[in-house]
């Protein structure tokens, strides 16, 4: 268990060090990433390629890790996540990833889900839900 938590770990400080230290060694070949918000890779080449890509365009400010749960073939791991793009956008959520991994100990296959962190109760005054008007969030 603690291997893979270095290997998460290692994962999200590539990100807020925008550093490839090993993209190719962490997922197998044929992995699979699914963002929260719908775009896949299939494949580490994939995988690698779009997360230099993506550094052209942003920063990650923060991706801290709050807690693991563990199977034998699957991690879950809860996060915290803060980027600002160069278009001065900023977008901070929490979320979760169901990774499944390789027999030979690498990441095959990641999925994200995100949840929006500005909340609020639609029931704070009364039994009638008042929602807000605005656009729900992309993930």
């Amino acid at each position: 268990m603690e291997e893979r938590e270095k290997i998460i770990r290692t994962w999200f400080k590539m990100w807020l060090e925008k550093q490839d230290s090993g993209i190719l060694e962490l997922f197998s070949e044929d992995a699979q990433y699914i963002e929260s918000w719908g775009p896949e890779y299939r494949g580490a080449h994939k995988i690698k390629l779009w997360f230099d890509e993506w550094h052209t365009r942003g920063d990650v400010l923060q991706w801290d890790v709050k807690q693991f749960y563990h199977t034998a073939t699957q991690t879950a791991v809860e996060w915290y996540f803060k980027c600002q793009m160069y278009d001065g956008t900023v977008d901070e959520f929490e979320g979760m990833s169901l990774i499944r991994w390789s027999l030979d100990g690498k990441i095959c296959f990641l999925q994200e889900f995100g949840c929006n962190i500005d909340r609020y109760d639609p029931y704070q005054n009364g039994k009638t839900p008042q929602f807000r008007q605005e656009a729900p969030k992309w993930f």
